[in-house]
């Protein structure tokens, strides 16, 4: 029987193996077949069903494969698991992004605004918030926050002096959508 730190750290390296077979079955996909990839993700998860990452990884899978029920599932329950750091800010925008292409607008738009809220540097939840926005009608709220991330992000001499006026502009296009 391991006690202490003998069994920290054999669950270290035993946690540190399964997520670098995950590695090696991601990187090994074909995304015009993901049926390998799923399978291969499905056997781990028999193992480790309780797995945040484990869930997260395979919810991926089955997104890339169109299944997207199946996929928003997953994520939902690798967040509720407790996944973390990098992996939660990507689950959450696959989840939202999944949501918006099962129609379901209000709930990815609940989702984005909640990942925005953890993680406000995130330039890539903006930009999948924004399709989010705009596939529920709201183009120019979506528009507009495409703007404050070009005004916010983008490096360009040339645009220094026009920042104001890009913000100016996206408060002024949030005005003309309908309340969220």
């Amino acid at each position: 029987m391991r006690t202490g730190e003998a069994a920290t750290a054999y669950d270290r390296r035993v946690t540190e193996a399964l997520y670098a077979e995950l590695d090696r079955i991601f990187a090994a996909r074909d995304r015009s077949d993901m049926a390998p990839t799923i399978a291969a993700f499905e056997a781990i998860f028999r193992q480790h069903p309780d797995d945040a990452r484990v869930k997260y990884e395979l919810g991926g899978a089955y997104d890339t494969a169109g299944e997207e029920t199946r996929a928003a599932e997953l994520y939902e329950s690798a967040l509720q698991a407790g996944l973390a750091g990098d992996l939660r800010r990507r689950c959450l925008l696959q989840y939202g992004s999944t949501l918006r292409n099962l129609e379901r607008f209000d709930e990815s738009i609940e989702v984005f605004d909640r990942a925005r809220a953890e993680y406000p540097d995130a330039v890539s939840l903006a930009v999948f918030a924004a399709l989010t926005r705009h596939a529920a009608g709201h183009t120019h709220t979506a528009f507009a926050d495409l703007l404050d991330v070009v005004a916010a992000r983008t490096d360009a001499a040339d645009l220094d002096r026009y920042r104001p006026a890009l913000r100016a502009n996206a408060d002024y296009l949030r005005g003309l959508d309908a309340p969220l």
